[in-house]
């Protein structure tokens, strides 16, 4: 009798560890595959823009997102228009992914009443196999504020304007990602006499996760092809995001107070250096 609980006692021992060392083994594959996707599968960042810059973030198929972007004033001016309530510039824009990695978007501008469509394409994913996120992005925008009594001459394309980015970025690690964005820019019609039609540019960006839910964002944009003479300046943009669930909350500061592509990258009126910036927000909404 004895001898048999010994047996027993020994099988159900062997059995214990064979299943804990399976357990173990599963668990640790588990944790393994879990790295693997915090540290490659997630997005490099939360919303499909940085501050003004594009990022590389593209909708999946069926989602619709609302974006809010409100730009006040200067702040330059503060004393006379309020810290920049009294020259607001707010853009609402509707994108929705039609295909997988694929969306389009629709927006107006209040600033030059600025139409806009876009269209965002999702190339390569960041894995263990490729080092970076590849995005393609491409607007056309529509100024309806130009007219034939000020501009006589005026044809229907010279209130065009285009802009095409490659979207390129890389998240480092958990808390870090960067991003470059090689950038075209056509302006039928430019604001300055001496500035060129065509314009070439390369964006910078960045993001810094402090917690689950904040982070800080910083993108700048060089513009290769701006004249010497020129009033306009470089954009840079400084600002966190807040992610609130569905939502998420950019308070930002810039130099340049529209938020489409030819606008802020070609036209930034304002100057960092003497405090002519523009304080604004987005809000993006997924449905």
């Amino acid at each position: 009798m004895v001898r048999k609980l010994r047996i027993i006692s020994i099988a159900l021992f062997v059995s214990f560890n064979i299943s804990y060392s399976q357990d173990e083994e599963d668990l640790l594959s588990i944790l393994e595959s879990e790295n693997k996707a915090e540290t490659f599968n997630l997005p490099s960042f939360k919303a499909m823009k940085i501050g003004n810059l594009q990022s590389t973030k593209v909708a999946d198929k069926g989602d619709l997102y609302l974006y809010v972007s409100h730009r006040f004033g200067t702040l330059e001016n503060a004393g006379s228009t309020f810290f920049g309530f009294d020259n607001a510039n707010t853009k609402i824009q509707i994108i929705y992914a039609i295909f997988n990695g694929v969306q389009v978007g629709i927006s107006r501008e209040s600033l030059r009443r600025t139409f806009a469509s876009s269209v965002k394409v999702r190339l390569k994913n960041q894995t263990a196999q490729f080092p970076v996120n590849i995005s393609f992005y491409s607007t056309v925008n529509l100024n309806t504020d130009l007219s034939k009594e000020r501009y006589p001459k005026l044809k229907y394309f010279d209130r065009l304007s285009y802009a095409s980015q490659l979207l390129i970025s890389r998240r480092l690690n958990v808390d870090f990602s960067l991003l470059l964005a090689p950038t075209f820019v056509r302006q039928n019609l430019v604001l300055e006499a001496f500035q060129n039609h065509e314009q070439f540019a390369l964006g910078m960006g960045g993001r810094h996760k402090l917690s689950k839910r904040l982070s800080v964002n910083v993108d700048y944009v060089y513009n290769f092809s701006r004249a010497e003479q020129s009033i306009y300046k470089n954009p840079l943009t400084i600002g966190i995001d807040i992610e609130t669930g569905g939502h998420v909350f950019q308070l930002l500061f810039s130099n340049a107070q529209s938020t489409n592509e030819p606008g802020f990258i070609s036209n930034a009126e304002g100057n960092w250096s003497q405090g002519d910036i523009f304080f604004g927000f987005n809000i993006v909404r997924s449905f």
